[in-house]
């Protein structure tokens, strides 16, 4: 087991189990003409980070690892444009965490947590995607 991978799968689920919880707060919370459409997009982005809290945990424990319980910092309030650059800026912090930590696993010599990291990277990429577009952000 490399304790240096653990760690940063821990970071990884701390920062979805956060995720979950605010993209939740924003479905339930969110209001206005264009909340109905956004609405749903929480929702789906919600189940989406819940399943890579799972697979996280899963591969801690695979490595003999304990899977945290405590999430990170959640963002709350605010309108829906807010709450959209919030998720935002959640979703970029996350493509570079896990960035770095693909590199962690290749430099562990850990093809198999790479890959799993890779997955997740790919969701939150087009996670991100969604809430470019949403706010008319071009690149």
């Amino acid at each position: 087991m490399s304790k240096e991978i653990v760690d940063a799968l821990n970071e990884d689920r701390a920062y979805e189990l956060a995720a979950i919880i605010q993209y939740m707060g924003h479905h339930y919370e969110a209001e206005g003409l264009e909340s109905p459409a956004v609405i749903e997009i929480f929702k789906k982005t919600s189940i989406d980070e819940m399943r890579h809290a799972e697979i996280l945990a899963e591969r801690i424990v695979y490595l003999g690892g304990i899977p945290v319980q405590k999430p990170t910092n959640i963002a709350r309030g605010g309108d829906l444009k807010k709450m959209i650059k919030d998720d935002l800026a959640a979703e970029n912090d996350a493509i570079k965490r896990y960035k770095d930590h693909i590199k962690l696993c290749e430099q562990e010599s850990d093809p198999t947590t790479r890959l799993m990291l890779e997955q997740i990277l790919s969701d939150e990429e087009g996670h991100a995607d969604t809430w470019e577009t949403t706010l008319g952000i071009r690149k």
